[in-house]
């Protein structure tokens, strides 16, 4: 490529003149925005270390009481895009949320997209428009663009989840907002997720000929999709086992936004990813190993650990145990990238 005239190479008088009817030159700037080849990255490859996070969140929790935060949050921020912007890679938020026994984060609705990954604890629940979804380890949990949700502890020990949302994307977009509203009134005694959602292929037909089918499952129980792993690992000893959470009437991602998966590593197998056009978070479940990412040195994690990793590269991730295997969820934001036609 040719090399470009640079800013310093106009008349200061010019430059003024542009700066004063709010213009700014392209070809200064072109290479910056349109790099050869490969985009220009900022999300870096980290790894925020549960054990190291945990006595900080805990510590949050002696520090603020529920009515002054409202959600008790500490920020998964990626320092590639500056720890002020709060994002983990270009449009994905992560936050480790934390309510202790007998508090209630507050009923409210807001424009991002949220996805609650149950870490640690026991005797929680989120509502979401009335439904109520129990909180256990590994568990998904959506709450929808939007959807009314509030989280309850009733349990006996502190409860801590990983939230993803596209905030930072909502944020650039000038469409991120929130209201607060009234306690709810549960109107199931249990998430559709046991009763209406509970079979791979099976759908209530009542629900399935609904004109709208925006998130019909809100809870997607760890404990299935462990087993489905498990039982791929059974039939399949020669393919990574991944699974992909999907709204289960329609098949497509859970949002337009953001996508999530799952997989199991055998133990001592090493999985190579494709290169692909988006970053990735990776949540351990269980298990332990490392993450590559191109030639760089790789990334010792264990369970509850968060890991984050650029787009463009080659991801490898291996399980050091020999006699157990791991298990992670993974996040992306290849529905979008898919949508606008660059995946």
């Amino acid at each position: 490529m040719n090399s470009l005239g640079t800013l310093e190479e106009l008349p200061q008088s010019y430059r003024d003149r542009l700066t004063d009817l709010n213009l700014v030159p392209l070809w200064p700037n072109m290479r910056a925005v349109l790099p050869p080849k490969v985009p220009s990255r900022k999300t870096q490859s980290l790894n925020w270390q549960f054990e190291s996070l945990r006595p900080l969140l805990i510590e949050a929790g002696d520090l603020t009481p529920m009515e002054k935060a409202e959600r008790r949050v500490l920020v998964l921020a990626n320092p590639g895009h500056g720890l002020s912007s709060m994002q983990a890679t270009p449009s994905i938020y992560m936050g480790l949320q934390l309510i202790l026994p007998g508090e209630t984060a507050p009923n409210h609705r807001h424009t991002p997209n949220a996805v609650r990954i149950i870490i640690e604890g026991e005797g929680a629940t989120t509502i979401v428009d009335g439904e109520p979804c129990v909180m256990k380890r590994g568990d998904l949990i959506l709450t929808p663009s939007g959807k009314w949700h509030e989280h309850q502890h009733d349990g006996d020990g502190p409860i801590i989840w990983l939230d993803i949302l596209d905030l930072p994307l909502m944020y650039r977009l000038e469409s991120s907002w929130a209201i607060e509203g009234k306690p709810q009134t549960k109107t199931l005694e249990r998430d559709k997720s046991f009763a209406e959602y509970s079979a791979a292929g099976v759908v209530p037909e009542f629900e399935f000929k609904r004109e709208s089918t925006n998130a019909p499952q809100l809870r997607y129980p760890w404990t299935k999709t462990r087993s489905c792993l498990v039982e791929m690992a059974e039939h399949y000893s020669d393919r990574p086992l991944r699974v992909a959470y999907v709204n289960p009437e329609t098949g497509e991602s859970l949002f337009p936004s953001i996508g999530f998966g799952a997989m199991m590593l055998r133990p001592n197998e090493t999985l190579s990813l494709s290169p692909r056009t988006t970053a990735c978070v990776f949540h351990i479940v269980e298990g332990a190993g490392s993450l590559a990412v191109d030639n760089a040195k790789a990334i010792a994690w264990t369970g509850k650990d968060t890991l984050s990793a650029p787009g463009y590269s080659e991801i490898t991730l291996t399980n050091t145990s020999a006699t157990e295997p791991a298990f992670i969820i993974t996040a992306d934001e290849a529905p979008l990238h898919r949508y606008l036609g660059i995946f």
